[in-house]
């Protein structure tokens, strides 16, 4: 086999930067230049993979040789996307409408080499069960940790995790956004095995 490339991590997520660093692989971070509006009718699993896709395509045309990954991730409360909530407001409302229900966040990985004609992707949904939480639990929480960088205002892997009465995922890395047993799965596809030096 050839020389393994160069790896890229495709965003500038410090939640996806800091899941990557847990593979002990040297990798480099490069910012996509994509479009994240979603398309009339776009389901949130198809909009998660295509942005997944999008954001390594994007950044493999400016360094061929590397292997890219793009990740995406989307909130979907009954086929209807829930983004990053951005303030406060934002998150009281997305708790508030998320409390007692089940939420698929919908984790899309995509890698992509052009120098070894290589691209695959891959779905990794979790199914998040939120308590029926109070507005005075919500408002703690939300001063606590001020998720507002957060798909679904919530970090699972904090404060966030007493919000929920259960995960159900066959990657529980997934709900931080970066699905790492299929993130290896297609490395290796593309020619970087993290337990092979």
């Amino acid at each position: 086999m050839t020389e393994r490339p160069p790896l890229i991590l495709g965003s500038t997520s410090r939640y996806r930067r800091e899941m990557l660093q847990r593979l002990r692989l040297p990798f480099d971070v490069q910012s996509p230049q994509v479009d994240e509006t979603p398309h009339t009718g776009e389901t949130p699993p198809a909009l998660a993979l295509r942005l997944a896709l999008a954001k390594a395509r994007e950044v493999a045309t400016r360094f061929p040789q590397a292997a890219v990954i793009g990740s995406d991730q989307v909130a979907d409360l009954a086929g209807r996307p829930i983004g990053k909530p951005g303030d406060h407001q934002r998150a009281t409302e997305q708790l508030r409408a998320m409390r007692g229900r089940a939420v698929v966040f919908q984790t899309a990985v995509a890698v992509v080499c052009l120098a070894r004609h290589y691209e695959a992707s891959a779905l990794v949904p979790v199914t998040v069960r939120f308590r029926d939480l109070s507005d005075a639990e919500i408002e703690h929480y939300l001063q606590a940790e001020q998720p507002y960088d957060c798909a679904g205002s919530a970090k699972s892997e904090a404060l966030g995790i007493a919000l929920l009465s259960a995960i159900e995922s066959d990657d529980p890395t997934a709900l931080v956004g970066l699905p790492l047993i299929k993130t290896c799965e297609l490395l290796r596809g593309a020619g970087i095995d993290p337990l092979v030096p």
